[in-house]
């Protein structure tokens, strides 16, 4: 491809809304533009990496057996009705009605519709397993779409849908999955874990997400590089320190005048936090629960949100105080005037088999001003116990005698378990071996191919700009021709360009008349693996070659270049 044909925008500056490093350098660089909030265009450089994603996809795909096919993006709403979800998803659905006044939905996923098609086509347990795969567009109306391709409202996603008769099946469609997934990240060049996650709205009985280590990450995950335990923050399990400090295991009461929060209390009394006791009230429905965490620890709202079986949400300030009849920041667990029977639930830490045993804290008295001293799990409060806390950097491994590290991450793709909950209520069912009718046994795999393009970036870049993996990048070699009007460089930068197009590399070569130091600053920004500058011995029929990594120069003669390059390419990671 020539650059004076091609649509090439690249910036000098980066937008004024961008943080994330692959926003800005992949507006800069030509690649996308904004069209609104959370909706991108893909220009030719973009769409050509996206290319690339693809096709990776799809020959891993392939490999396993997986067939593709492609389903629509506007769906009947009464598909998503029967399974609960049209119900259960809230504003991140796009609905609308079509002339006929039907209701409608835009496609945030597509376990219905496969399911729907499962059911007619399928009829025996002689037709399965199949696997069935497509790289469609879907919507989802983000609250906060940022961070340029990485949370927005319209986006493409490879999808896959496995459909067995039994859960050994399910399980050996799964375990291809994570093959496929796995050598898509590797050839990606993309550094991931495989992490233990929540199935959320996918439901199902089990589920991990692939998580792409980056600053610009909005998830987070607990790893342990001893044995290898791997789970995102929501999921994640640790072995808490014991807590500091000596508290007197005889109640009484303590005044804390104007100190509402841990900190403050803490100091006060010039205990540590993890003598202290978190006392949150939540809503979980309509039924308030107090959950209990030590001062130290974070509460995680999905972790309470499970143990109860349903959506929560922290309680109004106006809520607290006509439940429990005393404002935020003196709330605790004994002598709540009004709920003797109000549910309570303590983090496992606090409980007699955590680390501290039972011991004594300091709570919110249920007055203002004032706090409780000597309070004992068990002995003075008897709560229910759950893992509630968010694990922390330092902690031990559940698994080993290692210590967990905690590190910011992209989900750039995920895999679910989901058993029958699409295919009963959706009636995918086949007959078994005895003639017995059975819902199919599905799973469901997904992978963002823009979240991969951007992680990417996130991962590979520097001050100057992108630096692609070399199985992604737009082109292989940036061909530089620094005097568009100079015959020789001309004649040269025509025969290489041939001759690297016969040796099968993706060449871009640079032949627009502009100054040297804008063709060489667009090369580095753009990022493609290898350049090959054609400048002042082309008469000599000698050009330097430079990889965009390593940024290291050499001279080769023309007739060399081919076996040159890959040498060099293959030196790439």
């Amino acid at each position: 491809m020539r650059a004076s044909s091609l649509f090439m925008p690249t910036l000098k500056q980066s937008p004024s809304d961008a943080e994330a490093i692959s926003h800005k350098l992949l507006i800069r660089g030509g690649f996308v533009r904004q069209f609104a909030a959370g909706i991108y265009l893909f220009l030719p450089l973009g769409w050509r990496v996206m290319g690339r994603i693809n096709r990776i996809m799809r020959e891993e795909m392939n490999a396993i057996g997986a067939q593709e096919l492609s389903m629509p993006t506007l769906h009947t709403a009464d598909v998503w009705q029967q399974t609960g979800r049209y119900f259960d998803i809230g504003d991140e659905m796009f609905r609308l009605k079509d002339r006929g006044d039907r209701d409608m939905v835009l496609a945030m996923t597509h376990e219905e519709i496969f399911a729907w098609l499962a059911a007619r086509e399928l009829r025996s347990y002689r037709e399965l397993p199949q696997i069935w795969y497509q790289i469609q567009l879907k919507f989802r109306d983000e609250p906060r779409p940022k961070g340029g391709v990485l949370r927005v409202r319209e986006f493409q996603m490879k999808d896959s849908y496995s459909f067995d008769i039994d859960e050994a099946g399910m399980e050996a469609s799964y375990g291809k999955h994570i093959v496929a997934y796995d050598r898509i990240f590797a050839r990606t060049g993309l550094r991931s874990y495989r992490v233990e996650s929540d199935p959320g709205m996918m439901g199902g009985a089990q589920a991990h997400e692939y998580m792409a280590p980056a600053a610009a990450g909005e998830d987070r995950v607990a790893l342990c590089d001893a044995c290898g335990y791997a789970a995102n923050i929501e999921l994640a399990r640790s072995h808490a320190h014991p807590a500091e400090g000596q508290v007197a295991d005889e109640l009484r009461e303590v005044d804390t005048p104007g100190r509402r929060t841990i900190e403050e209390v803490s100091g006060f009394l010039e205990l540590p936090p993890s003598s202290l006791v978190k006392s949150l009230l939540f809503m979980a429905d309509e039924e308030p629960v107090l959950a209990l965490v030590r001062g130290d620890q974070e509460l995680h709202e999905g972790k309470l949100a499970r143990y109860l079986g349903r959506p929560v949400r922290p309680a109004h300030p106006e809520e607290v105080e006509d439940l429990i009849g005393v404002e935020v920041g003196f709330v605790g667990p004994v002598g709540i005037a009004t709920g003797a029977d109000l549910r309570m639930v303590a983090d496992l830490s606090l409980g007699p088999e955590g680390p501290s045993g039972a011991r004594g804290y300091v709570v919110g008295g249920n007055r203002r001003d004032t706090h409780l001293s000597g309070v004992v799990m068990g002995r003075d409060v008897q709560p229910e116990y759950a893992d509630l806390r968010e694990a922390q950097a330092g902690e031990g491994c559940p698994n080993c005698q290692g210590t967990l590290r905690i590190e910011q991450v992209i989900e750039v793709g995920n895999i679910f378990k989901l058993g029958t909950k699409y295919s009963k209520p959706l009636g995918a069912t086949v007959l078994d071996e005895d003639g017995k009718e059975k819902p199919i046994m599905m799973g469901s795999y997904g992978i963002g191919p823009a979240r991969i393009a951007a992680s990417a970036v996130e991962q590979n870049h520097d001050e100057r700009g992108i630096l692609w993996p070399k199985s992604i990048a737009p082109f292989d070699v940036h061909l530089v021709q620094v005097q568009a009007k100079d015959e020789a460089q001309s004649a040269l930068a025509g025969r290489l360009y041939e001759q690297l197009r016969v040796a099968g590399w993706e060449v871009l070569w640079d032949d627009r008349d502009e100054r040297p130091g804008v063709k060489f600053s667009d090369a580095e920004l753009i990022g493609c693996p290898l350049r090959v500058t054609v400048g002042r011995r082309a008469t000599e029929g000698v050009v330097e070659v430079q990889p965009r990594a390593s940024g290291e120069r050499q001279e080769v003669h023309e007739e060399e270049l081919v076996a040159r390059l890959r040498a060099l390419w293959d030196e790439i990671p």
